[in-house]
């Protein structure tokens, strides 16, 4: 495969390591000063990625206040089985929004491209369609099944996690890497570059080794 967009995944989870509780709805973790931080930072990518669970739980827009259609990230749903709803806020044109979805699902979407991934889930080939749309770089903001995918075919060229302090529990509360079993038997390794304090909280980035 030729070059494919630099991959950053960030999140923010609790200080026990969740990032929604049980029944995955959306639970403010990120302080003031980490919600401007990415503010800016989906400033200075081509893409915004969410797996279709962070769409259907908590509706989000994934645009950037101040700027135009042309102007705003390009908003990608990773959606095997197309379950993102028609009234979802992704589709409604105020940016650009590509649909990932399984090569069996024959469904649309007004004010989205909608791309087939051979089998359940191509992510290298999906990056390599992302990159001939001329797209450089994705943020990938979730969710944990979405994040660990990419973890675990070797895709994440940056993590950030900021760190909140708050405790959720709960043994069924998702985690940054969700999903069924690990992402690789022995852990991946991930070389810390950096941590600040953000408020109540403190911000960690990660890169692999």
């Amino acid at each position: 495969m030729g070059l494919r967009p630099f991959v950053h995944v960030n999140c923010a989870m609790s200080a026990d390591g969740k990032i929604a509780g049980c029944e995955r709805k959306q639970v403010t973790i990120s302080s003031g000063e980490d919600k401007e931080r990415v503010k800016a930072l989906r400033r200075t990518y081509g893409a915004i990625l969410v797996g279709v669970g962070t769409v259907v739980a908590d509706d989000p827009h994934l645009t950037v206040k101040g700027l135009g259609y042309d102007d705003n990230p390009v908003r990608i749903v990773i959606d095997p089985d197309g379950r993102t709803p028609d009234g979802s806020l992704v589709l409604d044109g105020r940016a650009r929004t590509v649909i990932v979805t399984s090569e069996t699902c024959k469904r649309q979407w007004k004010n989205a491209i909608c791309v087939r991934s051979v089998g359940r889930m191509d992510l290298p080939a999906v990056l390599d369609v992302i990159a001939r749309m001329g797209i450089e770089s994705v943020l990938v903001e979730g969710g944990g099944e979405t994040i660990a995918s990419f973890f675990r075919a070797g895709l994440v060229d940056r993590y950030t996690v900021f760190v909140g302090g708050i405790v959720i529990g709960g043994r069924s509360a998702p985690t940054p890497a969700d999903g069924d079993g690990w992402v690789k038997d022995n852990g991946i390794n991930m070389r810390l570059v950096s941590s600040e304090v953000l408020g109540n909280g403190a911000l960690l980035t990660f890169e692999p080794y």
